[in-house]
C-alpha cells in the first residue's frame, strides 16, 4: 500500500536533503547534501534508514501528516515518535542549532536525478520539483524499514562534541598562500568572526576583521569543494557550502576540514567562529571517527501518537 507524509504547515523553508550527488561537478552540478550531515545521519539510523537516505531538512516548524500507514519519525536522532495513519505530528523550529532533520521509517521516495534525491535549489532540481517545500505537499516514501537504534551515550557525546557551537573550525591552510602574507593568516587564525544573517545553502559570509590578500580580481577561475574559504574582494571570507559553485575565482586561504561541516553548518547567525590551523593528517583521522557512522545501539523504544 502506498504512503506519504503531508507538509500540513510551514514556518521557515524546509527541503528535501540526502546525503549528496558526488562525482557530478564536471557537469556544472555541486554535490548538494545535507546542511549537518551528523544530524541526517541520526535521524535516519534511529528509525532505521540507511545514515544518508533522504529526510526533511528544516529551518523552521512544520506539520505533518501520515498518509497510508503508521510511521516512525526522529528529529535529529532522538528516540522516535509512532505517528498513526491520519494523524498530524508538530516538528518545533530548531532551538540547539541552526537547523534539523525529520527523518521517516523507509525513507521520502521522491525521484533520483543526478544520483541524488536531495533538493538543489540553486539548479531546480532534485528533491520536490526542485524548490523549497509548500503546504499542501505530499511526498511519497519508501517501504517500511526495520525499528533502527537509539543512540547510545558515547554516540550522543560524539555527536555533542562534533557541533559544539565553542570549539574552534579545524582548517587546512592554503592553497593560494602567495596571496596572503603572514599578517593575514594570523588574523584569520587569531580573528573571531561571526556567522552572518545572509548566509545560505552556498556560502556562510563571515563578519568580522577582514582579511587583506593581494589579489584585485585576476584569479583564473578553478574548481571549489565544500568548506573552502573565500576571500572576496573587500576581505570577507566566504565559507562554501553544499550548494557552492563548481568554479571561482576568489583567492582561497583554507578549506575546513569534511569532519567540521557540519560544525559551522549547524551555528545561527550571530554565533561565534574561530579557526585552528591543523595538517593533513588531524583531517584524515577526524573524518575516520565521525559521528556521521556511529557504532550500532539497542532498538530505540517508540512513543506513539494516535490518529487525529
Amino acid at each position: 500500500m502506498s504512503a506519504w507524509i503531508e507538509i500540513v504547515g510551514l514556518g521557515a523553508p524546509a527541503t528535501v536533503q540526502d546525503q549528496g550527488r558526488p562525482g557530478v561537478m564536471h557537469h556544472g552540478v555541486p554535490p548538494g547534501g545535507a546542511w549537518v550531515p551528523e544530524l541526517l545521519s541520526a535521524a535516519n539510523r534511529a528509525v532505521g534508514n540507511a545514515p544518508g537516505a533522504a529526510a526533511l531538512e528544516a529551518f523552521g516548524r512544520l506539520e505533518l501528516r501520515a498518509r497510508g500507514r503508521h510511521v516512525r519519525v526522529s528529529l535529529d536522532g532522538e528516540a522516535p515518535t509512532l505517528l498513526s495513519d491520519g494523524a498530524i505530528l508538530t516538528v518545533p523550529a530548531p532551538s540547539r542549532y541552526a537547523v534539523r532533520y525529520v527523518a521517516v521509517d523507509g525513507a521520502l521516495a521522491v525521484p533520483e536525478v543526478l544520483g541524488g534525491q536531495g533538493t538543489l535549489w540553486v539548479a531546480r532540481l532534485g528533491g520536490w520539483e526542485g524548490r523549497p517545500l509548500r503546504t499542501g505537499d505530499t511526498l511519497p516514501l519508501g517501504s517500511p524499514t526495520s525499528p533502527g537504534t537509539a543512540p547510545s551515550e558515547a554516540d550522543l557525546s560524539r555527536l555533542t562534541q562534533a557541533l559544539d557551537p565553542a570549539a574552534p573550525l579545524r582548517v587546512l591552510l592554503g592553497p593560494d598562500a602567495s596571496h596572503f602574507n603572514d599578517a593575514a593568516v594570523a588574523l584569520l587564525l587569531g580573528g573571531t568572526f561571526t556567522v552572518s544573517p545572509s548566509s545560505d545553502r552556498v556560502g556562510q559570509r563571515l563578519d568580522g576583521p577582514h582579511v587583506p590578500h593581494g589579489d584585485e580580481g585576476t584569479g583564473t577561475s578553478r574548481p571549489m569543494v565544500r568548506g573552502a574559504i573565500q576571500v572576496t574582494l573587500s576581505g570577507t571570507p566566504i565559507v562554501l557550502g553544499p550548494d557552492h559553485p563548481t568554479t571561482g575565482g576568489y583567492p582561497l586561504i583554507a578549506a575546513v576540514i569534511r569532519a567540521d561541516w557540519g560544525r559551522l553548518g549547524a551555528r545561527r547567525p550571530g554565533a561565534p567562529v574561530r579557526f585552528q590551523a591543523v595538517p593533513l593528517e588531524v583531517a584524515r583521522d577526524a573524518w575516520k571517527n565521525h559521528p556521521a557512522r556511529p557504532t550500532g545501539a539497542p532498538p530505540a523504544p517508540t512513543r506513539p501518537i494516535r490518529g487525529a
